[in-house]
């Protein structure tokens, strides 16, 4: 499984929860953060996914986006850690790690059927 197969979900989600974090509570935070990690995520899924149709891979951007679900992982679990509350902040912790867990897993175990380069 490619790593642009999961982020545009993961990614849409996010930005979801931001703009409820933000009409919700008024939480500017919330708004900058899920659409920030949001458009962070769906720069890599556009670069990911451009370099498959050319017949490669792009670990780069899998490699931001591990970054970005860890850092997001590990700030929302401190937070659920704290208060206790299971949304939003335990809810973007679980399903940030099982991304971190998806992103490890598609750097070090995923063997790639690459299409073969497009020619010009």
């Amino acid at each position: 499984m490619y790593d642009f197969c999961f982020t545009p979900i993961y990614a849409a989600l996010l930005a979801l929860g931001g703009i409820i974090g933000f009409i919700s509570k008024g939480s500017t935070a919330s708004l900058g953060g899920g659409l920030g990690s949001a458009a962070v995520l769906s720069v890599c899924t556009y670069v990911s996914l451009q370099s498959y149709h050319r017949g490669h891979l792009c670990r780069p951007a899998t490699v931001v986006s591990l970054v970005v679900s860890s850092l997001l992982g590990y700030v929302m679990w401190q937070r659920y850690s704290r208060t206790g509350k299971l949304m939003p902040a335990g809810l973007v912790a679980g399903l940030s790690a099982a991304m971190t867990a998806f992103y490890l897993w598609n750097l070090l175990l995923f063997k790639p059927n690459l299409p073969a380069p497009k020619q010009q």
